[in-house]
């Protein structure tokens, strides 16, 4: 049995190795989806896309069809032209230089602008006094780039 401590190591590497084999290199420009609670035609078609969306029309590739089991909409949007790898990177996420949260950001807004009419924020300061783990969740909070809390 110690003779086998070093299976684990192996096994990670490889189950690591089969999903980036599998994600291919453009793993980085998947289709970002979110279900909006209202009809297809109300969502927007090829050429009306809902605010926020439209100020990105022509970098990117967007769909609209219904939901599974007719609850909605389906609204799926991705780049048309791959992120780079510097662009993608953990530096470049931590400083918000990240194009994909920009992407992120706009269709939670969207999703929030077609079923609430209103982008909806939390309200801040979520407390009266600061605490230690209010401290690390405001920490986690400006490092997530606009792109929600925790």
């Amino acid at each position: 049995m110690r003779k086998l401590w070093w299976a684990v190591p192996v096994a990670v590497a490889g189950v690591t190795a089969v999903r980036r084999s599998r994600t291919g290199e453009r793993g980085q420009d998947r289709w970002l989806t979110v279900t909006v609670n209202r009809p297809p035609m109300d969502v927007g078609s090829e050429g009306m896309l809902p605010p926020p969306l439209d100020g990105l029309a022509e970098r990117i590739d967007v769909r609209i069809r219904p939901a599974p089991g007719d609850r909605g909409t389906e609204l799926a949007v991705r780049f048309k032209e791959p992120v780079s790898a510097a662009s993608a990177s953990v530096p470049a996420r931590l400083t918000g230089q990240d194009p994909r949260q920009e992407l992120r950001r706009a269709l939670r807004d969207a999703k929030s602008l077609l079923e609430a009419g209103e982008v909806l924020r939390p309200d801040a300061p979520p407390t009266t006094r600061p605490t230690p783990g209010g401290r690390l969740v405001e920490v986690f909070t400006r490092r997530s780039g606009g792109e929600g809390v925790l």
